[in-house]
């Protein structure tokens, strides 16, 4: 409760913790100043009074050794004036001096009258050559009355620049916040169905101005990420409904003319269209399980490990017409999770030999501080204004549309989404043998 209680009384707004914490820190600063201020005009004034009182003091001496005491009972009243023997008692005095004793201290300060004096002291010898002290007195008044006023024109003036500069302080940054509250409102009115929404940008160039700009930039990838989603999952209901409508089909033309297609031909089907279907479906989950890689995950992978490994499988898969070279492979540490690394070549490789006339090459090596893979055939190749589209998802060209040959239309965009969880990119161009040459960089791990 008293947590809730103090959240409670601070103030919520950026403005009123401005103004305040503003005027705090102004009030502090003013209050310090004022009073060091003060500090130093008493001390100037009461060591001008001391001045005086030592002009004052030297002036009556010299007068006292020439004329005696006769010189200091003839002192004006604005001044007190004494002149004591060595026991302290008091053998002349100016007219407004009191009877007693003044102190015979060097300086010190006394009350007469209701009135502050400045008294200073100093040893004389008198005309008959014994010696005395003579003690003389200035008034305090007139700085007493200076350092009055200032402090009552500063206890007044203090408050007032406070308040003005928390006025000020109030107006500008409701001034500059207030482009911001407008962002807010902007901002708060987008839903899913006005991504394509913007706040306006105040053009100031200041820091409220590239606000505005980066939640334009949010907005609009927020846009892009929900049309891509929206593209995405249009794309996945038609390649997942696409086997289960032949899987149906093939099943009601079984039900309704057995004689025409027999439970081998149903059964044969349905393996067919059955694994299809789960190759799709590995695929969408491999693509939503990418961005969830974690670093922590990595370890050092010997990437010529596994396209030695796929070099392995190609050929063991029978495929006569194509072959799979692998002799330019050489050594190559990355960073990585080793089961998407090796399908990443394994798509690379598997595309290449379903697009080759006869032969598909794999190197591998060290450039620089990269790894780079490059996986060529001697196929038609890919026209230059499709090489950036087949890394999209279920795209698949005109002369791949065919179902055993063009795959699902998601294995060249799991190789760019696990190319670029581990840092690395993937380009496409021509082989020299005019084929299709895709090339692969990853950071190199070193040891």
């Amino acid at each position: 409760m008293a947590d809730r209680s103090r959240r409670a009384r601070r103030p919520r707004s950026i403005r009123a913790r401005a103004t305040s914490g503003a005027a705090i820190v102004v009030l502090v600063a003013l209050v310090v100043g004022a009073v060091a201020f003060v500090g130093v005009l008493r001390g100037s004034l009461t060591a001008g009074v001391r001045t005086a009182a030592e002009q004052t003091l030297d002036r009556l001496a010299g007068r006292v050794e020439a004329d005696g005491p006769a010189a200091v009972r003839a002192e004006g009243d604005d001044v007190l004036a004494q002149l004591q023997d060595g026991s302290g008692r008091v053998l002349a005095r100016a007219e407004d001096s009191p009877d007693t004793a003044l102190a015979a201290a060097e300086e010190s300060r006394y009350r007469h009258d209701g009135e502050r004096w400045f008294l200073v002291a100093d040893d004389v010898e008198m005309p008959d050559g014994t010696e005395g002290v003579l003690v003389v007195g200035m008034p305090l008044e007139d700085a007493d009355a200076a350092v009055q006023t200032v402090s009552v024109l500063l206890v007044v003036a203090v408050p007032v620049v406070v308040a003005l500069m928390s006025l000020v302080t109030w107006f500008v940054v409701g001034r500059a916040l207030r482009p911001v509250d407008r962002m807010r409102r902007e901002v708060d009115d987008v839903e899913g169905t006005n991504l394509h929404a913007r706040v306006a940008e105040p053009g100031s160039g200041d820091e409220v101005d590239r606000l505005a700009t980066t939640m334009n930039r949010m907005l609009a990838r927020l846009e892009a990420s929900q049309q891509a989603q929206q593209r995405f999952v249009s794309d996945a209901s038609h390649e997942l409904r696409s086997p289960l409508a032949t899987i149906r089909q093939h099943a009601e033309v079984a039900r309704a003319h057995p004689e025409v297609t027999g439970t081998a031909d149903l059964a044969a089907v349905v393996l067919d269209e059955g694994a299809r279907l789960q190759d799709l479906v590995e695929s969408l989950l491999l693509l939503t399980r990418v961005d969830e890689r974690g670093r922590d995950r990595d370890r050092a992978v010997d990437l010529d490990d596994l396209v030695f490994a796929e070099g392995s499988r190609s050929r063991s898969a029978g495929s006569a017409a194509v072959r799979v070279d692998v002799s330019g492979v050489a050594p190559a540490r990355v960073g990585g999770d080793d089961r998407l690394l090796a399908r990443v070549v394994r798509n690379l490789v598997d595309n290449a030999v379903r697009h080759a006339a006869s032969t598909v090459t794999v190197t591998l090596g060290g450039v620089g501080r990269d790894a780079v893979l490059s996986v060529d055939d001697d196929g038609p190749g890919i026209p230059e204004r499709d090489r950036q589209r087949v890394f999209d998802r279920f795209v698949r060209l005109d002369e791949g549309r065919a179902r055993d040959a063009g795959g699902s239309g998601l294995g060249l965009a799991i190789v760019d989404a696990v190319v670029r969880a581990h840092g690395g990119s993937v380009a496409l161009s021509t082989a020299p043998t005019g084929g299709a040459r895709f090339t692969v960089r990853f950071p190199l791990l070193h040891d």
